[in-house]
């Protein structure tokens, strides 16, 4: 009988973990790919004008930490200049926030 309970148990825990990721890659999609890209390269119309870095480049990927990537989405990026080069995604709690950490990372090749 524990076994069953400890099967049932990695069972809600691994359908939970799905449903947090699928979620994450949503996240991605309607916030993030529309100047990033689907794939991180940053190769769309919005990305070409705003000079976005490649996130499958590891050396771009070595540039900033999982709390930078926290850090980011929350309050933005501003340029050399203090104009604001990346805004901030409103409405993600910190859950959803952490929960992009893996998709940004994922990108590198």
């Amino acid at each position: 009988m524990k076994n069953s309970h400890r099967l049932l148990a990695l069972a809600l825990t691994c359908a939970a973990l799905s449903a947090y990721g699928a979620d994450a890659a949503a996240t991605w999609t309607d916030q993030c790919a529309k100047c990033h890209g689907a794939d991180g390269k940053g190769e769309t119309k919005m990305g070409k004008k705003l000079g976005i870095a490649d996130l499958t480049d590891a050396a771009i990927q070595a540039k900033f930490t999982d709390a930078d990537v926290l850090k980011f989405v929350k309050e933005g990026i501003k340029d050399k200049e203090g104009k604001l080069a990346m805004k901030p995604i409103e409405g993600l709690t910190d859950d959803d926030i952490k929960a992009l950490v893996p998709v940004v990372r994922g990108f590198k090749k």
